[in-house]
């Protein structure tokens, strides 16, 4: 029985097969690069992080199902607005906690004693949600158009701000998928050109007047640091010791077939293995044929979503769908990007496949809408099926009367 056919599994099987897949990737390469990290760590237990990630993949198809089969999509559009202000109240307390010395590590996480998350995952899903939300309910006139952009364009940079002071790469990443997302609502150009300007002169500003003020945020030279080392190359690069070159060399230890897999040599020197430079691990034990079909079910994901919009008879599901594809498939370019050496170095683990905890979770809420969605079209297009007429033989209609 085909998987949207059955009572659990419903919505697009093309997405679900994709996830399988992915799913079956991130156990086999989390195990053979954090097995000398848990070895050290987890007093030799090398399965620790395996187990670890088998725990939040369970979960994580966990919330997909009940959210396919227990909450109407509708549910999303209304609940949209508390949460994306329920996000922005979690980042000001972090961001505050930061300030007071008070956060954790970079200052990303919130640890409420019984869990902790970060909150820009959270907004991330409650930011799209809540313009899609404002894009669907103004497309008719230009006045509506440029109500939906003042709307979403303030609460992007409120958002996208606070997020900022601790995550420039998912603050960047967040605020582009809005504005793609506007472009595709009919925002009018002038408006979404208008953005842009301003954005590339706030970031030409900080970096050009980081030097001049030593005791600007950290961040911003961060953020200088990584432009620098990029464009005119890292002075330890000459070294072979940064990251990126251990990304590099993986890639180019695997080949083509690769080294098999548990045989990854540069995943015991590299901090972010598992996580930012997980794809370099993947080329360097399995290859880049299998790199390449990686790339391929990110593609077939894509596309499948295209159809699942396609498809939408409303606004609002369509917007949704198309924000948290463009979210997702953007973060998996990002990860390959940085791994190949294409894109600067930022904190960006590939969807579904990097060693997560509660990350995983909101991966799988994104994945668990475009999947509602898609079973909801599905339900409406049986509704619309016109009733099969069957035509009889006219002594049976005669007998009928």
């Amino acid at each position: 029985m085909e998987l949207v056919k059955t009572k659990i599994f419903r919505g697009d099987r093309v997405i679900w097969i994709v996830l399988l897949l992915l799913s079956v990737l991130s156990l086999l390469i989390v195990y053979s690069s954090t097995a000398a990290l848990a070895y050290r760590q987890m007093a030799g237990n090398t399965w620790y992080y395996l187990i670890r990630q088998v725990f939040f993949l369970g979960a994580g198809f966990g919330v997909m199902v009940m959210m396919v089969n227990v909450f109407p999509v509708k549910v999303y559009s209304i609940l949209s607005n508390f949460l994306v202000y329920l996000s922005i109240l979690l980042l000001m307390i972090t961001v505050a906690l930061k300030f007071a010395g008070m956060g954790e590590g970079s200052g990303r996480t919130l640890n409420l004693g019984i869990i902790s998350f970060q909150p820009a995952e959270l907004a991330k899903i409650s930011l799209i949600m809540y313009v899609a939300k404002i894009l669907g309910k103004n497309q008719k006139t230009k006045q509506q158009l440029k109500r939906a952009f003042l709307k979403a364009i303030v609460h992007t940079v409120v958002v996208c701000g606070l997020i900022f002071i601790s995550d420039f790469s998912t603050s960047a990443l967040l605020f582009g998928t809005v504005m793609t997302m506007l472009f595709i609502g009919r925002i009018p150009i002038k408006f979404l050109l208008l953005v842009f300007v301003v954005g590339v002169a706030i970031i030409a500003t900080l970096y050009f007047t980081a030097d001049k003020f030593p005791n600007a945020p950290a961040r911003i030279h961060t953020i200088k640091g990584r432009i620098d080392r990029f464009a005119f190359g890292d002075p330890n690069s000459e070294k072979g010791i940064t990251q990126a070159d251990y990304a590099k060399l993986a890639i180019y230890q695997g080949g083509l077939i690769g080294k098999g897999p548990g045989h990854s040599d540069v995943s015991n020197y590299m901090a972010a293995a598992y996580n930012d430079f997980i794809f370099a691990i993947i080329v360097e034990e399995y290859g880049l044929i299998i790199g390449a079909l990686v790339i391929l079910l990110y593609l077939i994901f894509f596309f499948r979503s295209v159809v699942v919009v396609r498809r939408a008879t409303r606004t609002f599901p369509a917007f949704l769908v198309t924000g948290l594809t463009l979210v997702l498939v953007y973060q998996a370019i990002i990860n390959i990007g940085v791994s190949s050496g294409i894109l600067p170095v930022t904190g960006q683990p590939l969807p579904w496949v990097s060693l997560g905890g509660t990350s995983l979770i909101f991966t799988s809420i994104a994945f668990g809408c475009i999947l509602s969605v898609s079973y909801q079209n599905q339900v409406n297009k049986e509704i619309q099926k016109p009733p099969v007429q069957v035509n009889m033989p006219d002594e049976d209609v005669e007998m009928a009367k």
